[in-house]
This record gives C-alpha cells, sequence and structure tokens, in this order.
C-alpha cells in the first residue's frame, strides 16, 4: 500500500497533511522501509502522523516525536516514544539526541516559526549521518510574516536556503565561495511547493569527460 493510501484509508488519530506532500516523502524515505531507521518528527499534531510512519517504514523503525505541548505524551505507543519540549531549545535537542541517538531521518513540522526552524536545522543537520535526510514542511509560512518570514526576509528558512544553495556548488565557483562542511557533506537539496529535503552523503566525484568523434563545442 502507498502512503497516500495509507493516509486516504487512515481510521486512527487524525493526520492532516497536503496531498502533494505525498510524492515527495515516497521519493526520499523510500530507502528507509524496513531498515533500522531513528526517525524524528518535529510537531506531533494529534499523533496520527506517528502511527502512519510507523506504518511506512515498517517493524524495524523507532519513531520520536516532540512537541512543546504536554497532552502529547498520550501518544507514546510501540515504538512510537514522545518528548517535550522546544525545537529551538539546542539543550533539549542535545538531551534527545544523548537519549535516542542521532536520527536518520529528521521532518520539521513543527511551529513553522522562522527562528525556530533556522535554529532547529543549524543544531540538528550537520550531526546527521552520511546517510542522513532532512525533511521541512510547510514552508509556505517562510512567506507568511505572522511566522517571521515575507518575500526575500532576512532570517526567513528560504533566504537560508539560498545561501545553502551556493554552498553546495562552492567547489565549482572559482574560488569565489569556500568549501565548507555543508558542501562536503551534502548530496542534494530538493525543493517542491512548501517543502525542502536535504540529503547528506560523501558527495560524488565531480569531473567533466567528452566522447564521441565530432569535435570539440564550448560552454
Amino acid at each position: 500500500m502507498s502512503l497516500w493510501n495509507d493516509f486516504q484509508t487512515n481510521s486512527g488519530r487524525t493526520i492532516h497533511k497536503w496531498a502533494h506532500y505525498f510524492p515527495a516523502y515516497e521519493r526520499h524515505f523510500a530507502p528507509f522501509v524496513n531498515r533500522p531507521l531513528l526517525f524524528l518528527e518535529i510537531g506531533v499534531g494529534d499523533g496520527g502522523s506517528l502511527q502512519m510512519w510507523r506504518r511506512f517504514f515498517g517493524p524495524h523503525a523507532s519513531i520520536v516525536g516532540i512537541d512543546n505541548r504536554s497532552v502529547c505524551l498520550q501518544y507514546a505507543d510501540s515504538q512510537i516514544s514522545i518528548r517535550i519540549g522546544d525545537q529551538s531549545d539546542v539543550d533539549f535537542l542535545d538531551a534527545l539526541l544523548a537519549e535516542f541517538g542521532i536520527p536518520d531521518v529528521v521532518l520539521d513540522d513543527g511551529s513553522h516559526v522562522m527562528s525556530d526552524v533556522c535554529t532547529t536545522f543549524k543544531h540538528l543537520y550537520p550531526k546527521l549521518p552520511r546517510h542522513g535526510v532532512y525533511a521541512i514542511e510547510d514552508l509556505h509560512t517562510a512567506y507568511w510574516p505572522e511566522y517571521g518570514g515575507g518575500h526575500l526576509k532576512d532570517g526567513s528558512f528560504i533566504e537560508y536556503a539560498k545561501t545553502l544553495i551556493d554552498e553546495l556548488n562552492a567547489d565549482v565557483s572559482h574560488n569565489a565561495l569556500p568549501t565548507t562542511e555543508f558542501t562536503n557533506t551534502t548530496n542534494s537539496i530538493s525543493f517542491y511547493n512548501s517543502m525542502a529535503f536535504f540529503e547528506r552523503g560523501q558527495p560524488l566525484s565531480r569531473y567533466s569527460e567528452m566522447k564521441g568523434s565530432t569535435g570539440h563545442y564550448n560552454r
């Protein structure tokens, strides 16, 4: 059963998701299905998505949900742990990592406040393992003033992510930009409407070859 079908037939706790998120989820999360996995979801809602991820990833997954509402403690279940805290509190995040270990996948569906989103990403993303995936959804709030966003607004995650695109390409910038840890540990950045996925890994060797007998061209 696809993740979309699972969502459509859900009769458990309420899940609130945009329909166009599901193809992106499956594209980026599929490699982790039925494998040992630590999945961290920031923002628990009514607990339904935690149950959905448990069904999707399978019996070897450990699901951790964090929220700042103590009512969410009731959503703990088999394979599902809940911790209460502020996603922008780095001490809380570090305590979480000390307890559960480094997550393979992080999904930020938390406050959607730009300062929170940026703080959490900057703290957690560099700690992810080589194969880790960091996803942020509901990034339309990066354009909404009530969440600290706005078009071209300094401090929005979208504006920050634009600088990460430069960092991803720093080693081919003719020394215009220095390479960073992000350059050397990130394979890809994928943007969708209201979503972004960052995939860590050892970047592939970057070299150009030309094959064939039709001659040379400049580019």
